[in-house]
């Protein structure tokens, strides 16, 4: 069980945990409205990913040392997560948003064109997921997160 021994994976976890369930009060004192479900969903801030990433890549610097290789290895996978964050996914999210867009307008034609009976069912239609990536300011205090997490770890022992 060496594997709960590894300090850098412990605190990438922690910081995902840390940066899912602190996304809660966050959007409380932004929107004054409570959405548990935050603690679940991607996007937000700040990034769990970026906290994930740049606690692994702290711990790995603080252990090995920055002229290590596995410091390489994780700094360059870091900025490859936290680029696709604030580039493809959240492009993505924006497409699912006209996407999500289309589709009312689309049904709104078909209502007017003639009457559904079956309403239930399309109460049902699920929408594409719109809060897939992150603004490049979630992505940076996703960082943040991340370092501190492994900074004061590190620091306490």
């Amino acid at each position: 069980m060496d594997v709960l021994n590894n300090t850098p994976l412990f605190l990438a976890l922690f910081a995902v945990i840390f940066a899912q369930v602190v996304k809660i009060p966050i959007y409380f004192i932004a929107e004054k409205k409570l959405n548990a479900s935050l603690a679940f969903s991607t996007g937000g801030m700040p990034s769990s990913h970026s906290a994930a990433v740049a606690a692994l890549t702290t711990s790995v610097g603080i252990e090995h040392g920055l002229d290590s290789p596995f410091f390489a290895i994780s700094c360059v996978l870091s900025i490859i997560v936290m680029y696709d964050a604030t580039g493809i996914r959240r492009h993505a999210g924006q497409h699912a948003t006209l996407l999500n867009q289309l589709v009312k307008d689309f049904q709104r034609f078909v209502d007017e064109a003639k009457s559904w009976q079956e309403k239930e069912e399309q109460e049902k239609q699920r929408e594409l997921k719109e809060l897939l990536g992150h603004q490049p300011i979630e992505v940076f205090f996703g960082a943040i997160t991340g370092i501190l997490i492994a900074i004061i770890f590190y620091s306490l022992i």
